[in-house]
C-alpha cells in the first residue's frame, strides 16, 4: 500500500474509534438530561392520577430503577469485556442503551392501553439502566488502551466531553420543544420528537461501533489472561486498586454533582436566586466545561503526571469550597457567576485525567470489570446521592452552607487516594 494512503487510514481509524467512543456517552447522557427534563410531561402520559405530586414521584421511581441495574450492568458488562473484547462490549452497550431511547418515544400512553403503558416503560428503563452499567468504563477502557502514545489523557477525556455534549443537547432540545411548541401539542405528541430523534443518535453510534478495530493491548494480554472471573480477581488479586478506585470514584461523583446538578437548585432555595438565572449561568458554565475537559487530559500527559495534578486541584478544591461557597454569593450575580466558574474548572481536572488514571491504575486480565463497579458504585450511587445528602445536612444542621463543607470533605478524601495510587501515566500500560 502507498504510505501516504496508509497514514491517511490510520489517521481515520483514529478519529472513527474517538467518536464511537464519543458518541456512545452523548446517547447516554442526552438520555439522562432528557427524561429528567422532561419528567413532568412524562408523568402525564404513563402515571395519570389526580395527585400530581404521587404522578410525579412514580416518573421519578421508573428513573431511579434504570439508576439501580447499573451496578448489575457494570458487573455484567465489565465481565463480558474482560473476556471477548471491550468493542464487542461498545457495540452491545450502545445498542441496549439507543432502542430503549427510541422506543419510549414509540410506547402507547396510560389512555391508549392502560396499565401495559407505565410495566412498558419500566421495562425499557431497566434495560437501559442495565447498559448503561457497562456504557462508560467500557468505552473509556477502549479509548485508553487504543490511544496513540502520549496521549492516553487526552483520548480518553473525549468519552467525558461526550457525556456534558449529551447534557446539553437533551436539555437543549427539551428546552426548545418547550419554548416553542404549546403544552397542548407536547401533551398530545411532540413529546416523543425527543426519544424518536434519539433514535437518530443512536443508529449513528451504531454505524460508528459496528466495525471498530479491536484493541490491540486487549488482545496481546488476552493470551496469558489467567483463569480466574475478571470479576472475582478485581475483588481479590486487585482488591487495593478497587478500594482506591471506589473511594476515588465517590469522591470525584460528590464533586460532579453538587456544582453541576445541585448547585442551581441550592442558590435558588437558599439565597432565593431566580432558578431560571441560576441554570442560565449553569449551562454557560457546563458548555465551558465541555472544553476545558480535553485540556485538562493534555496537561496530565505533558506537563504534570495524571494523579499529581489531580491530587493539587482537589487540595485547593479543599481549602475553597467553605469560603467561597460563604462569601461569594454575598457578591450579587458576579460572586454567582465566579463561583460556578471556579467550580467547572476545579472538576474539569478529574473529568479531563481521571478516565486514563482508571485504566491505568488496573491490569488488563480485569481491568473492565474493576472499572465498571468501581465507576457505578462511586459516580452512580455515591455521587447519584450528593443532592440528597447535602439537602438532608442542611437540614439537620440548619447551616445552608452545609454542602460545602461536605464539599471540602471529599476533596480531601480525593487528595489523600490520589497520592496514594501509583502513578503509571508515563509508563507503559499493565
Amino acid at each position: 500500500m502507498v504510505p501516504g494512503v496508509a497514514k491517511l487510514e490510520n489517521i481515520s481509524k483514529k478519529y472513527t474509534s474517538v467518536l464511537a467512543g464519543f458518541i456512545g456517552n452523548v446517547m447516554e447522557w442526552y438520555d439522562f438530561a432528557l427524561y429528567g427534563y422532561m419528567a413532568s410531561i412524562i408523568s402525564q402520559q404513563f402515571f395519570p392520577s389526580s395527585h400530581e405530586t404521587a404522578s410525579l414521584l412514580a416518573t421519578y421511581g421508573v428513573f431511579a430503577a434504570g439508576f439501580i441495574m447499573r451496578p448489575l450492568g457494570s458487573a455484567v458488562f465489565g465481565w463480558f469485556g474482560d473476556t471477548f473484547g471491550r468493542s464487542k462490549t461498545m457495540l452491545i452497550s450502545v445498542i441496549m442503551m439507543s432502542l430503549p431511547t427510541f422506543l419510549l418515544g414509540c410506547l402507547p400512553t396510560f389512555d391508549a392501553v392502560g396499565i401495559l403503558a407505565p410495566i412498558l416503560l419500566i421495562l425499557i428503563r431497566l434495560v437501559q439502566g442495565l447498559s448503561v452499567g457497562g456504557e462508560f468504563s467500557s468505552s473509556v477502557t477502549y479509548l485508553v488502551e487504543t490511544a496513540p502514545t502520549g496521549k492516553r489523557g487526552f483520548t480518553g477525556s473525549w468519552a467525558n466531553t461526550g457525556s456534558i455534549f449529551g447534557m446539553l443537547l437533551g436539555s437543549g432540545i427539551a428546552a426548545l420543544l418547550t419554548t416553542f411548541l404549546s403544552s397542548e401539542i407536547i401533551s398530545s405528541w411532540a413529546w416523543r420528537i425527543p426519544f424518536l430523534f434519539g433514535g437518530v443518535l443512536g443508529t449513528i453510534a451504531i454505524i460508528l461501533r459496528k466495525d471498530l478495530p479491536k484493541s490491540k493491548h486487549f488482545e496481546k494480554h488476552h493470551k496469558k489472561r489467567p483463569e480466574t472471573s475478571p470479576l472475582l480477581a478485581a475483588f481479590t488479586t486487585n482488591r487495593k486498586e478497587m478500594i482506591q478506585a471506589i473511594l476515588f470514584a465517590s469522591a470525584y461523583g460528590v464533586l460532579f454533582y453538587i456544582p453541576l446538578v445541585y448547585l442551581p437548585t441550592w442558590l435558588h432555595e437558599e439565597l432565593d436566586f431566580q432558578l431560571d438565572s441560576a441554570m442560565r449561568v449553569n449551562t454557560v458554565a457546563t458548555a465551558f466545561l465541555m472544553v476545558l475537559i480535553p485540556v485538562a487530559g493534555k496537561i496530565s500527559d505533558h506537563l504534570i503526571r495524571r494523579t499529581h495534578f489531580i491530587s493539587w486541584v482537589m487540595l485547593i478544591s479543599a481549602v475553597i469550597s467553605w469560603p467561597a461557597y460563604y462569601f461569594l454569593p454575598s457578591a450579587g450575580f458576579a460572586g454567582i457567576v465566579l463561583l460556578q466558574f471556579i467550580f467547572i474548572v476545579i472538576v474539569a481536572v478529574p473529568l479531563g485525567s481521571a478516565p486514563a488514571m482508571f485504566v491505568e491504575l488496573f491490569p488488563s486480565c480485569d481491568r473492565l470489570s474493576g472499572y465498571s463497579v468501581a465507576y457505578n458504585l462511586g459516580l452512580g450511587v455515591v455521587g447519584g446521592s450528593a443532592p440528597m445528602i447535602s439537602t438532608w445536612l442542611i437540614e439537620v444542621t440548619s447551616f445552608s452552607t452545609a454542602p460545602a463543607v461536605f464539599l471540602a470533605f471529599v476533596s480531601l478524601v480525593a487528595f489523600a487516594v490520589a497520592l496514594w495510587i501509583k502513578d503509571g501515566s508515563r509508563e507503559p500500560l499493565k
